[in-house]
């Protein structure tokens, strides 16, 4: 089973793929006249899509009931990205809620709860997928989806019944194409009883903002709720060369760094190649003295990746400080 999910959409909002959408709509959106737009939903898909319309010149409007922007992500990139987005026009209104959507025949209008009105071109909603499962009848098969539409599976991605597999987004988090593709070449070999491998504790996670972000490991708040030391080195975009070539310099890579056995604990990426640039984070994560790696090997000059020799020098530094 790898049916993947759909778009999520509240009860007693009139979708009509125009003025009202969710990222299915965006397909058939008329984007000439999207000169505005409001987005309900801070995750994931309503940053990238909020920082993909910002970029065309649309004014657009975040709305979220969290307090603050993917509360996941490492605090000093999400606050980045924040900034990069009021720099392109972005409104955001955090802790607030949508309680009525009026269509009219210019505009749309979306209520929140504290008595605001927000008009807009086109409203969109980006408030989670469900699983494409309702026109299975799984329970047929013996099987049952949870409210979300997802099946349980074990780690090799085996359901309840011993012969059927469920893959991808419809097997629940972390709902990565790159995750999704993995659990299917597991689910397979396990299929055919060949010899199995499972995920890696490490996986990267890729957010196709504008600007990309990537992170693997642990956050600075991850760290210090669970009472481990560590040390932070950072390499701002406008340091690089390349950068300044590829006229990228709103961007920084931050790693975080043990100062008792110098291993990384976790790196973040905010900028241009976000996405590629992790995975050297990642396969050094595992290393002994991974810090020592990077301040001592050379970087291909001038590139984005000598930005982890340039986090490592800094972290370096901040280890001396302790000192």
């Amino acid at each position: 089973i790898a049916v993947g999910t759909n778009p999520a959409r509240p009860r007693g909002v009139d979708f009509d793929d125009r003025r009202v959408i969710d990222s299915d709509g965006v397909l058939s959106l008329d984007y000439a006249a999207c000169k505005t737009m409001t987005i309900v939903g801070g995750g994931v898909i309503g940053i990238e899509y909020t920082s993909m319309f910002a970029a065309m010149g649309a004014r657009v409007t975040l709305v979220d009931a969290r307090d603050r922007l993917l509360p996941f992500v490492d605090r000093d990139i999400g606050v980045s990205l924040r900034f990069l987005l009021l720099k392109r026009n972005v409104t955001f209104r955090f802790g607030e809620e949508v309680v009525g959507v009026e269509r009219r025949n210019d505009c749309v209008v979306c209520r929140l709860k504290s008595g605001k009105e927000i008009v807009s071109d086109t409203l969109m909603y980006a408030t989670g997928r469900q699983g494409a499962t309702e026109g299975l009848a799984l329970g047929n098969a013996g099987l049952e989806c949870d409210k979300r539409g997802r099946v349980e599976v074990d780690e090799e991605y085996r359901t309840s019944v011993s012969h059927i597999f469920a893959v991808g987004d419809v097997a629940g988090p972390p709902g990565l194409a790159a995750t999704g593709m993995e659990q299917g070449r597991i689910a397979a070999l396990a299929a055919f009883e060949e010899p199995v491998y499972h995920l890696p504790e490490l996986v990267p996670i890729g957010i196709y903002s504008i600007p990309e972000i990537s992170f693997v490991g642990r956050t600075e708040e991850e760290l210090t709720e669970a009472a481990i030391p560590y040390v932070a080195g950072v390499a701002w975009w406008r340091e690089l060369a390349k950068a300044m070539m590829l006229r990228e310099d709103d961007g920084l890579l931050k790693i975080l760094v043990s100062p008792e056995d110098r291993r990384l604990l976790g790196v973040h990426v905010i900028g241009a190649q976000a996405t590629d640039l992790v995975h050297i984070g990642q396969a050094l994560m595992d290393r002994e003295h991974g810090l020592d790696f990077l301040v001592s090997t050379v970087f291909n000059y001038p590139t984005l990746a000598e930005a982890y020799k340039v986090a490592g020098l800094d972290a370096m530094n901040r280890m001396r400080d302790l000192r």
